[in-house]
């Protein structure tokens, strides 16, 4: 890859930084099909991961909790895409959608993605739950020549992005 990239990510917790400066192409393979998992508060910043998040992403537990999540977000994936997520979490359904991650080395994995809200006792979002499993490879690249054609301010609201919400009900995400 010939695109320049830089990213620092503060850690909440522990304030230590972690820069990014690299990109693979060259992907991380991902050999069965255990899920990786992630929970976050509503400021989008890391409470859980669990180890199989951790050995594919290449971070520590303790690196990722206090981190905000979009330190896995690849650079190739449009800003719709993550405002549509929000949108649509933020009304207790969840997200599916196939997305382009990140690792600490500069090389890239595509999951298949579900997020949903995490409630309190009272029924208030006070996070999300993220589910990730790999990727047919032939999914993974009809999402990539998507996206490339929906990348830039022109596409943030773009309602492709929306299309990736599961209908599975309005109430799929309370606890009644």
């Amino acid at each position: 890859m010939s695109e320049l990239f830089y990213r620092v990510c503060v850690n909440k917790i522990t304030k230590k930084r972690i820069v990014l400066n690299k990109l693979l192409d060259e992907e991380v393979e991902i050999f069965d099909n255990a899920l990786l998992i992630t929970e976050s508060d509503n400021q989008g910043i890391i409470t859980y991961a669990n180890r199989r998040f951790c050995n594919v992403s290449g971070y520590t537990k303790e690196e990722l909790i206090g981190m905000h999540e979009s330190i896995t977000r690849h650079p190739d994936m449009p800003e719709g895409l993550f405002k549509a997520m929000e949108k649509i979490v933020s009304q207790k359904k969840i997200w599916r959608g196939y997305v382009k991650e990140l690792s600490r080395d500069g090389r890239y994995y595509w999951v298949l993605m579900y997020v949903q809200a995490k409630l309190d006792e009272n029924d208030e979002i006070v996070g999300s739950i993220s589910t990730r499993k790999k990727a047919y490879t032939s999914s993974a690249q009809e999402a990539q020549e998507a996206y490339e054609k929906r990348r830039g301010e022109a596409f943030i609201d773009d309602p492709y992005f929306m299309r990736t919400e599961l209908f599975l009900g309005d109430s799929i995400a309370s606890r009644g």
